[in-house]
């Protein structure tokens, strides 16, 4: 069996009314950006903050009495966990999931809101998959995989056929990758409707799993991302196939992208996405030649981001981009110096947002010190002017990298 058009668009009448039309939206700044006509696909703003609510429903209308009666279980890293229980719930269906043990607390608080039992689970998704098949087994429950189901396919394909009646001019879709559900609907309802669309998957680097899948290479894969929700190491059976067969390329990002891809969309849309909803847009700003002059279609899948770790991406990413710098400057210990230091820096408009003294921790002579300034500035450029005043005035400073207070080359 495969999944058709007509599957789909079943999907979308199963969907109607019961989950969130998002919005696509012409983006003028990210299109001057990237040197493309971008077109965001924001499903960051369904229900439980992420597309997989369109392919939890549509399976579990497909339930049989009896299944619903039994009640299911499925594994996740978070989205999927809290579209199926919040559906579950919403059907009267008892639900478990289990989560591997880095799930972001926000994924898995709200997975427990929509009334589901939560299982805590090895350190990946695929080993909290043995422990999910081991309680269906045992309890006799329905599993609902995330991407390698027919029904979850289907409706993730719903997708495809709203970005293309709301902007038919399409030429590219750029969608994430995990294990290849969201890819395979969307790929198959769009090539079906538009067989000359490009579609383009996207992979963290360190999870690049249906990259090597496809092409038939060792699977290899690990390490943290803040993609977590597509960090898959084993692709479907059925998504790998429509992959090979419908998609036109394969990207991988790292994650000083995912990274600058959720900052921008915090800071020019005002938006939250998670990595892995980040992702498509990241390859876009990664592979810019790629997709220049071309109307594309981004999907952001998902804004279920930890709070915690949106603080370290938009901290980061200001140190990335010259906006938030930390200076060392070597300086006679003496009255008067950090005043005089403080008016030169004042003279250039950045903004001292902490200061530091380093006597006992400094390999400098008893009668000077480090001083570690972190400024607040407009750009890199900025940043060099306010170094190039300093030396000027007759003080050694460096630019102190974002680890542990080492000075940048």
């Amino acid at each position: 069996m495969t999944v058709t058009l007509n599957d789909i668009e079943a999907a979308a009448a199963v969907i109607e009314g019961e989950v969130v039309r998002t919005p696509s939206t012409h983006s003028r700044t990210l299109s001057q950006i990237t040197g493309c006509d971008v077109v965001l696909k924001f499903e960051n703003l369904q229900y439980t903050g992420s597309f997989k609510d369109r392919g939890a429903l549509v399976k579990l209308r497909a339930l049989s009495d009896a299944e619903r009666a039994a009640g299911v279980i499925a594994m996740s890293a978070g989205n999927h966990a809290q579209a199926v229980a919040y559906h579950a719930q919403r059907e009267g269906i008892e639900a478990t999931i289990v989560m591997p043990k880095g799930t972001p607390q926000v994924k898995a608080v709200n997975t427990r809101r929509f009334g589901a039992r939560v299982v805590f689970e090895g350190e990946t998704i695929d080993e909290a998959a043995v422990r999910a098949r081991k309680i269906a087994a045992e309890e006799k429950l329905t599993f609902v995989h995330p991407y390698d189901d027919e029904d979850i396919i289907a409706g993730q394909g719903t997708i495809a056929l709203e970005m293309l009646a709301d902007d038919p001019d399409l030429e590219v879709l750029v969608v994430p990758i995990g294990g290849g559900g969201l890819i395979s609907g969307i790929a198959t309802a769009a090539k079906t409707i538009k067989p000359e669309i490009q579609v383009i998957g996207v992979e963290a680097a360190l999870y690049p799993s249906m990259y090597q899948a496809v092409r038939k290479l060792a699977p290899q894969s690990g390490g943290r991302t803040i993609a977590e929700g597509i960090a898959v190491k084993t692709v479907g059976e059925i998504t790998r196939e429509i992959v090979e067969r419908l998609v036109d390329e394969t990207m991988l990002v790292g994650e000083d992208d995912l990274e600058r891809g959720v900052l921008l969309l915090l800071e020019i849309e005002k938006t939250m996405a998670e990595g892995a909803g980040a992702a498509a847009l990241a390859a876009v700003l990664a592979h810019r030649d790629r997709f220049a002059g071309h109307r594309v279609g981004v999907l952001i899948s998902g804004g279920n981001i930890d709070l915690r770790l949106l603080s370290s991406v938009i901290m980061r990413g200001l140190v990335r981009d010259g906006r938030i710098v930390c200076l060392r400057i070597e300086i006679p210990d003496a009255p008067g110096t950090l005043s005089r230091v403080a008016g030169i820096i004042g003279e250039t408009e950045a903004n001292i947002i902490e200061v530091y003294h380093q006597r006992a921790f400094s390999v400098l002579p008893a009668k000077q010190a480090d001083l570690d300034i972190v400024l607040e500035t407009r750009d890199s450029d900025h940043v060099r002017d306010v170094m190039a005043r300093l030396t000027a005035a007759g003080f050694r400073v460096s630019k102190l990298t974002s680890g542990a207070g080492v000075p940048a080359a």
